[in-house]
């Protein structure tokens, strides 16, 4: 029950990470969201064995968290938990791809084993990118956005409220957990057939009271217009803001910045 608890904690922490008031905070939802979709267009469009390269922009990824507010060790410990996804993604790398590109000293390095790191640390920039964005804007901000930017206001709002039905759905199983602990000694209570009859009854419950929810919601004035604590502001600041991320990210991504210092760095020591 205590992991239920925590995951419950952690996932609105995220909500209350976008209360902030930070610089990163107060940019418009637009300017972000679009500013987001180039960091991961420039992340994933690099070759597969590529690795280096890549290093800056965790340095940008960690220059938002601090100009944001935002813990590392929230961020790691998310990407630590998803992780095991791209682990399997690339896992079988090594095996499939034995040729030797590179030697650390006398130890060579396959392909296989460049191209598994290099997925892992694609996975992280990218999930940590999304993290950011939603930790500095919020999911409704974000929603809000690409509303605003052309998606389809049903598609919007639904994305808002299967977001939110997380929430429900998490909430009734905590109680229901609770509620089978109490009730549960010496192990009974704990095979398949009765955990199946606790899942169809969660989805019963979470869709009764996601029912009631939106009754309140209407009963409330929701129309179906997304509504954030911040009134977007599209500004010629922020605009000129875009444009300037988005050359740092391109330049970034045309150059190897990291070969370029240690280039810089040896011409300095000779």
């Amino acid at each position: 029950m205590a992991k239920i608890d925590t995951a419950f904690i952690d996932l609105g922490y995220l909500d209350t990470l976008a209360t902030g008031d930070s610089i990163i905070h107060r940019l418009d939802p637009r300017i972000k969201v679009l500013t987001a979709a180039v960091f991961v267009i420039c992340v994933v469009s690099f070759d597969k064995y590529v690795i280096g390269a890549m290093l800056p922009f965790v340095l940008i990824l960690s220059l938002l968290m601090g100009l944001g507010g935002i813990p590392a060790h929230f961020i790691l410990k998310k990407l630590a938990l998803v992780s095991p996804f791209a682990i399997l993604l690339g896992m079988f790398n090594p095996f499939l791809d034995q040729q030797t590109l590179l030697y650390l000293g006398p130890l060579p390095v396959s392909g296989g084993w460049l191209s598994f790191l290099s997925i892992l640390l694609r996975f992280c920039l990218t999930v940590g990118a999304m993290l950011i964005l939603i930790a500095t804007t919020g999911f409704s901000g974000v929603c809000m956005a690409m509303e605003k930017m052309g998606m389809p206001k049903i598609f919007a709002v639904q994305l808002l409220l299967l977001y939110r039905y997380i929430f429900v759905l998490m909430d009734e199983g905590q109680r229901m957990y609770r509620a089978r602990a109490l009730r549960s000694f010496q192990g009974r209570g704990t095979d398949m057939k009765t955990f199946g009859h606790l899942i169809g009854g969660l989805l019963l419950r979470t869709l009764d009271r996601g029912q009631r929810i939106h009754l309140a919601m209407l009963c409330r004035g929701f129309d179906g217009t997304i509504r954030t604590r911040r009134a977007p502001q599209f500004t010629i600041r922020n605009m000129l803001l875009f444009f300037l991320s988005c050359l740092i990210l391109i330049t970034i991504r045309r150059y190897d910045c990291s070969l370029l210092l240690g280039q810089l760095l040896t011409g300095f020591v000779k």
